[in-house]
């Protein structure tokens, strides 16, 4: 296991960041401590969670649920030193969750103390934003995003707000440092700027989908990255099971996302079929294991902070930490070139 420094902080966290959305629904806690340990002791050191979790499905009776998990996990253990805990303020939109607002400085007071709680930790090491009030265009929302109905009288100021009271979490010794989640290049550089002018907490990371199906990151987030220091986070490397071939054909394996979810979030659409096809015949052709390789894929990106792996079975999650052991042969890498100039955005 490599590590990288998140941002400027200092922090260091493990290449791959265990997820934990799953908790709770289709993971009992039982199962959960035992994916921590194992992933533990291979070299990770990174949760990452969130007070929405668990996701599968979302539900007003589970929430919060995961972050409790995982607080009953740290007392167990007693391994709060060894661990980089990150979870994240929810957004607008969920009725059960401060009555579905936009994200405000006193929603991010009752939400931070509420995971502290469940936690069982009096810190978090990075609290992340989980998506901005002004909208965005992940979770498939790029068919109909438009940012020019965004009310630019409104979100600088309520930017500003925010990270004043994320600056007053950090002095307050509640977190150590900050992060985005599902935004945009102008999103993160407003909140750097901000930072600067203001000396207030700069934005160490940002989390967003990133896979060999969607990597809108490469344009002008990975830019963003290389000179300002924020790496990604990348979650859904395999694009919700997808890209393990799992659902091939019209497959759904009893008890899988797919199962549950309906259509993993949008992405379970037939123009999906013929990428996935593709990138696991690529896979089988030179002997990989296809999660492995579209995780592996994930890693050597430049950009790349950690890369967040989420496993229903410890099946699941052996095959995807054998991924840090694997370096794709430039075969491999041109095979994925190919595949993503025929199937650029196929959800």
């Amino acid at each position: 296991m490599r590590y990288n420094t998140l941002g400027r902080t200092g922090i260091k966290v493990s290449e791959i960041c265990l997820g934990t959305m799953t908790w709770g629904s289709q993971n009992s806690t039982a199962e959960a401590h035992e994916q921590l340990d194992h992933a533990f002791e291979k070299g990770v050191n990174f949760i990452d969670t969130a007070e929405l979790y668990p996701t599968t499905p979302l539900s007003s009776e589970t929430y919060g649920n995961t972050e409790s998990i995982i607080g009953e996990w740290l007392t167990k253990r007693g391994r709060r030193d060894d661990v980089v805990l990150a979870t994240k303020v929810a957004g607008p939109g969920r009725p059960y969750i401060r009555d579905g607002g936009p994200t405000t400085p006193e929603g991010i007071d009752q939400a931070i103390d509420a995971s502290l709680k469940r936690l069982k930790t009096d810190y978090v090491d990075l609290y992340q934003i989980h998506w901005p009030n002004r909208g965005h265009y992940h979770f498939r929302n790029a068919w109909s995003y438009d940012p020019a109905k965004q009310d630019k009288a409104h979100v600088a100021g309520d930017l500003k707000a925010i990270l004043d009271k994320l600056g007053d979490l950090v002095k307050a010794g509640k977190v150590r440092a900050v992060g985005l989640s599902n935004d945009t290049a102008w999103g993160t550089m407003k909140f750097i700027n901000m930072a600067e002018q203001h000396g207030l907490p700069r934005v160490a990371s940002i989390q967003n989908e990133y896979n060999l199906l969607y990597r809108a990151y490469d344009l002008d987030l990975s830019e963003l990255s290389h000179h300002e220091d924020v790496g990604l986070l990348a979650y859904s490397p395999l694009a919700a099971g997808l890209l393990s071939g799992k659902y091939l054909d019209g497959a759904k394996p009893k008890g899988s996302r797919l199962a549950i979810n309906g259509d993993l979030g949008g992405r379970f659409t037939p123009h999906q079929e013929p990428a996935v096809a593709g990138y696991v015949a690529l896979a089988r052709e030179h002997g990989i294991d296809p999660s492995q390789m579209a995780i592996a894929f994930c890693l050597a990106r430049p950009f790349m902070a950690s890369v967040i792996i989420g496993a229903t079975s410890m099946e699941q999650l052996k095959t995807d930490l054998g991924a840090v052991d694997l370096k794709l042969s430039q075969d491999v890498i041109n095979g994925i070139r190919r595949l993503h100039r025929l199937y650029p955005m196929p959800i």
